[in-house]
């Protein structure tokens, strides 16, 4: 048979062959135990050996290994500090015991290139004797987390942020995820090798995601990925966004009973156990099909605490009438020329400064694309950029938050198709929150075979809908009127979402509707809540008030004078 020396599922070989195997055979020894085994069994042809997917297995350990190292696939877009490579120091005695008290023994940690020093500690202010997870992708140091004897935690300053133990899942129709190093080596000991730790646990409220962004590419070939996070709030979130960022169709969910993660559970219950923990995992809930114990959680969480509050923006008076979820979508209208493009950038940015969240743009009007980018830095700047801020700190920490929080879609044809496939995959590969449609009749849903305009509006807003539940993202329609009509005083009437082309197609599906107006002659805008769904998330018909800063191009809370209302003082 013909053996593949260079690529297997799109990763380049590195080390051809790192065993020494007979090469092109389909049986003979296990590079992992053959060598421990009674001298009558050493030649024992007990492993399998796959060099179509670079992979052997072994009959005899029941374990699985890769036949090849491999290089890295993806590389990242910015430019990390690197640790020093070192020269493999082996952990002493003390070490060892320790591990060994955890149920870890000196094979796994030579295998996963464990090490052990002196280090600087933040949290105590001095050096300290610590153990060095060291983590490498394609064979390269790339990280290092510390741990020293209290428990406390570092990793190597302005490194890059990877899965640790990236490089075990090449070659693998499936992987294992889990919150963290010690997991990875309990399974590791349980003869589970392609298995990954996330590289800062998990955080309640504050996913920040960044090494899936930097190792997306390892998960394109994977068929299951099982899911072995903690059981508390915190790692139910991280579980959340990894099937989110991921997809339902490929994950698969694994629990450790009454421990807390997968080391706890091989101390109390041993390797076999643990192995089929994970083998037993089961998939996630299919899609449009709920059942009572699905949603238990959220159930039991509304009788708790009734509803939850709904994400705001951050301004003042605004936030007290409008709120959302993210599952929903938003149609902002308003006359040309009123706002609604700023406005929605502004709610953008303040989602993203409140939540972390990150937003793609599909936007044909609002180019060319680098004036949009400008409008975007100068709200996070909170002032207009000079020339002299050029290349300053300043300007360079700015200008790394919009390249990591805003993705601008640009097509020479917009359809609503292709906007949502690129959206779906920014939701895979950077982890987008938000969508902003600006406007919509210049991103058409060329699919549709209607002529009847009431029936493509639905159409649309339910594909938009299907999405943003689908991804867990919050969509926003700008969609401008049609034709207004002067008031008898000359002013443009307000509009409202029947007067938007659909008619009350609008008003039916959205989630909530905002009008952004201005008042020429104030020199104000308001925004106004045409419509919310529920009312815990805001009040409809209530308004609110800015002014517009043109340097910075934010929108300032301002609350306007109603003279009608004021009494003389004698009137009192």
């Amino acid at each position: 048979m013909q053996v593949e020396t260079i690529e297997i599922n799109g990763f380049l070989i590195d080390e051809f062959n790192i065993h020494k195997l007979d090469e092109g055979s389909k049986q003979g020894t296990c590079p992992l135990c053959s060598n421990d085994r009674k001298p009558k069994n050493k030649n024992a042809k007990c492993a399998s050996y796959d060099w179509q997917r670079g992979l052997g297995t072994c009959h005899n350990c029941n374990s699985t290994f890769q036949l090849h190292t491999y290089k890295r696939k993806g590389e990242p877009e910015k430019v990390y500090v690197k640790p020093e490579p070192f020269k493999l120091q082996e952990p002493g005695t003390k070490v060892e015991d320790w591990f060994k008290s955890r149920g870890i023994s000196k094979q796994t940690i030579d295998d996963l290139k464990i090490t052990e020093g002196s280090e600087w500690m933040p949290q105590t202010q001095k050096n300290e004797n610590v153990i060095k997870f060291n983590y490498f992708a394609g064979g390269e140091l790339v990280n290092i987390k510390y741990r020293d004897g209290r428990k406390n935690f570092k990793l190597y300053k302005g490194a890059e942020k990877v899965f640790y133990n990236i490089d075990s899942i090449v070659g693998y129709s499936e992987c294992v995820i889990v919150e963290g190093e010690m997991d990875v080596l309990a399974l590791h000991e349980a003869g589970v090798k392609n298995v990954i730790s996330v590289p800062n646990g998990a955080t309640l409220n504050s996913n920040n995601l960044d090494y899936l962004d930097n190792c997306i590419d390892y998960f394109e070939d994977k068929e299951k990925i099982i899911l072995a996070v903690d059981s508390d709030e915190a790692g139910q979130a991280l579980q959340a966004e990894l099937i989110r960022r991921l997809g339902s169709e490929v994950c698969y969910l694994a629990t450790f009973e009454d421990c807390k993660d997968a080391n706890e559970y091989l101390l109390k219950y041993g390797k076999e156990k643990l192995s089929n923990r994970i083998k037993g995992s089961k998939p996630v809930p299919m899609e449009n099909v709920t059942t009572f114990r699905d949603i238990e959680g959220e159930i039991t969480d509304f009788v708790h605490n009734g509803f939850k509050p709904g994400y705001q923006v951050g301004l003042e008076h605004f936030d007290s009438i409008f709120s959302t979820y993210t599952g929903q979508f938003i149609t902002v209208t308003g006359i040309p020329s009123s706002g609604k493009s700023d406005f929605v950038d502004q709610m953008v940015i303040g989602y993203n400064q409140n939540y972390g969240w990150k937003t793609a743009f599909a936007s044909p009007e609002n180019v060319p694309t680098y004036l949009h980018a400008h409008k975007l830095m100068r709200k996070v700047w909170q002032g207009m950029p000079t020339k002299a801020d050029i290349g300053g700190d300043k300007w360079n920490q700015v200008a790394d938050h919009c390249n990591e929080s805003f993705f601008h879609i640009d097509m020479e044809r917009y359809t609503l198709e292709s906007v949502l496939r690129k959206a779906a995959e920014l939701v895979k590969r950077k982890g987008i929150k938000c969508l902003v449609i600006d406007p919509f009749n210049k991103v058409r849903d060329v699919d549709s075979k209607t002529e009847d305009v009431n029936r493509y509006t639905m159409e649309y807003l339910q594909k938009i809908e299907i999405f943003a539940k689908k991804y867990d993202v919050l969509v926003f329609i700008v969609a401008h009127p049609t034709k207004m009509y002067k008031d008898k005083d000359g002013k443009i009437e307000e509009p409202t979402m029947y007067n938007i082309k659909g008619g009350g197609e609008w008003y039916d599906a959205s989630y909530h509707g905002l009008l952004v107006h201005r008042d020429y002659e104030n020199k104000t805008v308001k925004c106004k809540v045409l419509k919310v769904k529920f009312q815990n998330l805001g009040e409809n018909g209530a308004e609110s008030h800015f002014k517009w800063e043109p340097l910075s191009g934010c929108f300032i809370p301002h609350q306007p004078t109603d003279i009608s209302n004021d009494k003389f003082p004698w009137e009192s």
